[in-house]
């Protein structure tokens, strides 16, 4: 079975890649800050642990309301840790999915076996590749780089499009591949 992924959804992908890499960067900041408070406050708690040593026997109430929230401070640093590794996980994840459908779709690209061109909407000529009707075009006047993907327009407003189909061998008939924006291509004459 062969998959053909949309621009939109590689977008979309890539966007849900890009929140998974700013929710990790948000979680990095986060344990760093906690780590930092963490520091900070086992320093206090250390000092205050020393001092109540010396002082009167009240102070191992400090001392054990210092072990606690040195434990708290520790279970949030853990915590937030494990939000990081997981969403550098799912970055990961993410990213390698993109690279994957990235593949299909140029595979995909490589395997449409006809193009038809049209000229102002209407039907033109066929061609074996989508080089070989970009060449062809430029015989009639279209810029050889001056491909684009396809848009909302009609095809009655662009003065060349590429459309790539396929043969139906089930009705002895042609099928048009289904194209994303980024897959049909216009040219400007």
């Amino acid at each position: 079975m062969i998959r053909i992924v949309t621009a939109g959804r590689l977008r979309r992908m890539s966007e849900a890649t890009e929140q998974a890499r700013t929710r990790a960067r948000e979680v990095q900041e986060q344990a760093d800050a906690a780590l930092s408070r963490h520091l900070k406050q086992v320093w206090e708690l250390t000092g205050r642990a020393e001092r109540a040593e010396h002082a009167a026997p009240t102070a191992a109430w400090d001392k054990e309301v210092a072990e606690a929230a040195l434990k708290v401070l520790r279970e949030e640093t853990n915590r937030l840790e494990d939000s990081l590794e997981a969403a550098a996980e799912q970055a990961a994840e993410r990213g390698e999915e993109i690279r994957r459908l990235c593949g299909e779709l140029e595979t995909a690209e490589q395997n449409v076996p006809l193009v038809l061109l049209l000229h102002g909407g209407e039907p033109h000529s066929i061609h074996r590749s989508r080089q070989d009707a970009y060449a062809y075009a430029a015989t009639r006047g279209a810029p050889v780089h001056g491909w684009v993907p396809s848009d909302e327009h009609p095809a009655a407003e662009v003065a060349w499009r590429s459309v790539p189909f396929t043969p139906d061998e089930a009705v002895r008939d042609f099928r048009a591949v289904s194209v994303s924006s980024s897959e049909g291509s216009e040219g400007q004459a």
